[in-house]
């Protein structure tokens, strides 16, 4: 498998994930159950969801430690979310409010840095997945790169 097919399959489960989280997220905010409770739900479901088709789809690699992989998910995963896209944000949206020339309100700001702020982190979550918790060792010998 190419890096290109790779990359392309990434960028599929990050969208199938991004859609399992707003469905469930939606559903049961229109079953009744409370935001928060509904996010953590949502966002749980997806999280594991993305670890098995990352795992088995995009990198295909299945012959890795389960328990291994799965710990450097959540540390390269929480890492991205909760270190880099603050950082980026903070950094950021200064920027992008003087650029415009504070014609933007703060939700634009804030709209803009976090889209660029999830390209920051799909990329460092693609490289580390693929080097670190997905390694080609890991994967079939039908999948490592050539």
């Amino acid at each position: 498998m190419s890096v290109r097919q790779t990359q392309l399959r990434f960028l599929l489960i990050g969208g199938m994930n991004t859609l399992i989280d707003f469905g469930l997220l939606f559903a049961l905010v229109a079953l009744g159950v409370h935001t928060i409770p509904a996010n953590i739900i949502s966002t749980g479901i997806a999280f594991v969801v993305s670890f098995f088709a990352n795992r088995s789809y995009t990198f295909k690699a299945c012959q890795g430690s389960l328990p291994r992989q799965m710990a450097l998910f959540v540390l390269v995963t929480l890492f991205a979310l909760w270190v880099l896209q603050p950082l980026v944000i903070t950094l950021v949206s200064p920027v992008i409010a003087n650029l415009s020339g504070h014609r933007l309100n703060d939700g634009a700001v804030l709209l803009i840095a976090k889209l660029l702020a999830t390209g920051v982190s799909m990329m460092w979550n693609y490289i580390l997945y693929a080097k670190v918790v997905f390694p080609a060792s890991a994967r079939s010998s039908d999948q490592r790169p050539r």
